[in-house]
C-alpha cells in the first residue's frame, strides 16, 4: 500500500526561494517586444475590421520590423532563453499566418469566396510549418556555420510582407481588386510555398560585420537617400523592395549553392587517405 500512496513530501525551501528569486530584466526586455509585436498583429486584424486598411498594413509591417529587433535584442543582452524563441514563434503565426491572411482576405480574396479563403488557410498553414521546421533545424548541431547565414525557405517576417504587395500596389493606385482578385490569389499561393520550400534564401546575419573606410560615408548618404525616399514614398519604395527581394532569390541560391560545393569539397579533402609512405631504400 505505501507504493500506492506515498507519503507526501513538503516543498523543499531550495525550490521556494528558486520560485521568488527576481529575474534580470535583460531576460524580459525582449519577450516585451514580441508582445508587442503580437498585439500590433491583433489589432491589424480589428483595424481592417474598421475600414482603416493602411493603418492594418502598417500594423503588420511594424509587427515584422520588431521581429527583427527581439531576437537581436536577446542576444545583445545575453536573454536568450528557450521559452523567447516559443514565444517568438507563437507570435510570428499570428501575426504573419493570420492576421496577414485575415487582412488580406477583406481586401481583396473575399471576392474569390471558397477558392480566396483556401488561400487564407494556406497561407496561415505554410506559416505554422515553415516555424516549426525552423524550431527544429535551430537545435542541429551538426550544421555547419556557412548555412547560418541562410534560411531554409523564406522567413515568415518576409512571407508576410512580400504577400502584402498587392496592398502596397492598390494604395499607390494599381487596381488589384475586382478582377485582379485571381491573380493575387495566385501569387498568394506561390509565396506561401516559398515559406515551406527548401529555396535557400539569404539571411544576412554577417552582413556588415567589417565595412572598407573607403564605403563608409557613400553607405551613409544612401541610407539617408533611402530613408528619404521611404518616408516620401512609403508604399513605392516597398513595392520596390518586394520585388526586387523577389528577384535576388535566385542569386542567394547561386551562392548557396557554390558554398555548398566548397564545403563538399573541404570535407571530401579533409577525409581523404593520406598516400602510404614508402619502404625502407
Amino acid at each position: 500500500m505505501s507504493d500506492l500512496f506515498p507519503p507526501f513530501e513538503p516543498e523543499r525551501a531550495e525550490s521556494r526561494r528558486a520560485r521568488f528569486k527576481p529575474i534580470p530584466f535583460r531576460l524580459i526586455a525582449p519577450n516585451l517586444v514580441t508582445l508587442l509585436a503580437l498585439c500590433l498583429g491583433l489589432t491589424a486584424m480589428r483595424l481592417v475590421v474598421e475600414g482603416k486598411l493602411e493603418t492594418a498594413t502598417i500594423c503588420i509591417l511594424v509587427a515584422a520590423a520588431l521581429d527583427g529587433v527581439d531576437g537581436r535584442l536577446a542576444r545583445l543582452l545575453k536573454g536568450t532563453s528557450r521559452f523567447g524563441a516559443e514565444l517568438d514563434s507563437l507570435s510570428d503565426f499570428v501575426n504573419f499566418g493570420v492576421a496577414t491572411g485575415y487582412v488580406l482576405w477583406i481586401f481583396v480574396l473575399h471576392d474569390l469566396r471558397s477558392f480566396g479563403w483556401i488561400v487564407v488557410l494556406t497561407l496561415a498553414c505554410a506559416m505554422a510549418l515553415r516555424l516549426a521546421r525552423f524550431n527544429v533545424m535551430i537545435d542541429d548541431p551538426a550544421r555547419p556555420d556557412w548555412q547560418k547565414n541562410f534560411f531554409v525557405g523564406m522567413p515568415a517576417p518576409a512571407g508576410a510582407i512580400t504577400a502584402m504587395l498587392p496592398l502596397y500596389l492598390h494604395f499607390v493606385g494599381v487596381p488589384v481588386q475586382g478582377c485582379g482578385a485571381p491573380l493575387v490569389g495566385l501569387y498568394i499561393l506561390f509565396i506561401a510555398f516559398l515559406t515551406i520550400s527548401r529555396i535557400p534564401c539569404y539571411a544576412g546575419k554577417t552582413l556588415g560585420a567589417r565595412i572598407p573606410r573607403d564605403r563608409v560615408l557613400p553607405i551613409f548618404v544612401a541610407v539617408v537617400v533611402a530613408a528619404g525616399l521611404f518616408f516620401a514614398y512609403p508604399f513605392e519604395m516597398l513595392a520596390l523592395i518586394v520585388l526586387a527581394y523577389l528577384a535576388l532569390i535566385p542569386v542567394g541560391v547561386a551562392r548557396y549553392r557554390k558554398l555548398e560545393r566548397e564545403h563538399a569539397a573541404g570535407v571530401a579533402s579533409a577525409i581523404a587517405p593520406v598516400g602510404t609512405p614508402a619502404g625502407p631504400g
